[in-house]
């Protein structure tokens, strides 16, 4: 005996995950038939009205999504919605379920188990009147949050589901000029390869920045002063820097960044700190600092490349709005008017 359990399944580890808001859509088709069908539209079959009844079950069954799935996270969901149409094309009911929390795990499995018990809700109180009865199409139609941000199926969403639902990726960096710094003693000597930077580089481009610019320079207030005051000159928009932010003699990227007598960006600095120390506590010994020089933001990260990538998830929903605030765009779309959101087709 080796004393070790292999067990064959295991409940996935999320503690180190951040919580993020979540969100998740789920849909499925009951295909009533010619007899079933009005019965249920009509809301006249013999067991009572089923449209609510499978409504009512759609919100028990996301709850007790943990209680059916061994390995599925208990999560404490702060929406639940469940709406069923007809379709008299294809005499079927279609369902929905949308779920949403803040939680470090998706809701996408409490969706779809708001619509499978919606669905068999349906089918139970239909079943009286017409056996042949079918349950297809049951999929997740999108979901938010977490690392991966929006996620949608490839098999798409209808009009009247996007309208709905609305889901909605962050706003990209729509081709901004971005440059990565990374600040090492040893990385500038060639003792090891840099690693962080390259992770900042690949991130930004995802976020659809341009990277201009990606370089190695050595610890210290100079010559990363000088060189931020160039990129920002240059028209760069938003500079990452990764490394010098400890408490270490040489860790001095905070000093230069000081030294530019540009605009404190205090929130973001604290949001990095603060997100990063769900992933670990020792985040809270990080000087992570950002600015604004000129029309450039300039971002203080940590050094590892973990760490350094860890952080550009957690800026990732927001970069874009903040480039769009420093030329002057509006604050805060979240608080625009209806008709606003209607023009702008949010």
């Amino acid at each position: 005996m080796s004393g070790e359990l292999n067990a064959a399944f295991h409940m996935a580890d999320v503690r180190d995950k951040r919580i993020t808001r979540r969100r998740a859509v789920a849909v499925g088709e009951l295909h009533a038939g010619p007899v079933a069908y009005p019965l249920i539209v009509e809301r006249r079959l013999p067991k009572g009205d089923a449209l609510v009844m499978a409504e009512i079950a759609g919100l028990q069954g996301a709850k007790m999504a943990s209680m059916l799935m061994p390995l599925c996270h208990p999560l404490p969901l702060e929406l639940v919605q469940v709406f069923c149409a007809p379709v008299p094309e294809r005499q079927a009911i279609r369902v929905w379920c949308e779920c949403a929390s803040e939680a470090r795990t998706g809701v996408e499995m409490e969706a779809l188990a708001g619509v499978n018990a919606a669905l068999l809700t349906l089918y139970d109180l239909s079943k009286p009147v017409e056996p042949a009865l079918r349950i297809e199409g049951i999929r997740l139609l999108f979901k938010e949050g977490g690392k991966r941000g929006l996620w949608l199926h490839p098999e798409g969403m209808d009009d009247g589901e996007r309208e709905r639902f609305r889901p909605r990726p962050p706003k990209g960096l729509n081709g901004a000029a971005c440059a990565v710094i990374t600040l090492s003693d040893r990385a500038s000597e060639g003792t090891y390869a840099d690693e962080s930077g390259p992770k900042l580089v690949s991130g930004l481009q995802s976020l659809g920045g341009e990277v201009v610019a990606a370089e190695v320079l050595p610890d210290g207030i100079e010559p990363l002063a000088g060189r931020l005051r160039a990129l920002a000159g240059e028209g760069v928009r938003l500079c990452l820097c990764t490394g010098g932010t400890g408490l270490g003699p040489r860790d001095l990227t905070p000093e230069a960044l000081r030294s530019l007598n540009a605009r404190p960006v205090h929130g973001l600095a604290q949001m990095v700190r603060a997100l990063s120390a769900q992933h670990t506590p020792m985040a809270w010994l990080s000087r992570a600092e950002v600015v604004q020089l000129d029309n450039m933001l300039v971002f203080a990260l940590p050094g590892s490349p973990k760490a350094a990538a860890q952080c550009l998830d957690i800026l990732a929903p927001v970069l874009g709005h903040a480039l769009a605030m420093v030329e002057g765009g509006r604050h805060f779309p979240g608080l625009q008017s209806a008709d606003q959101r209607e023009r702008e087709g949010a």
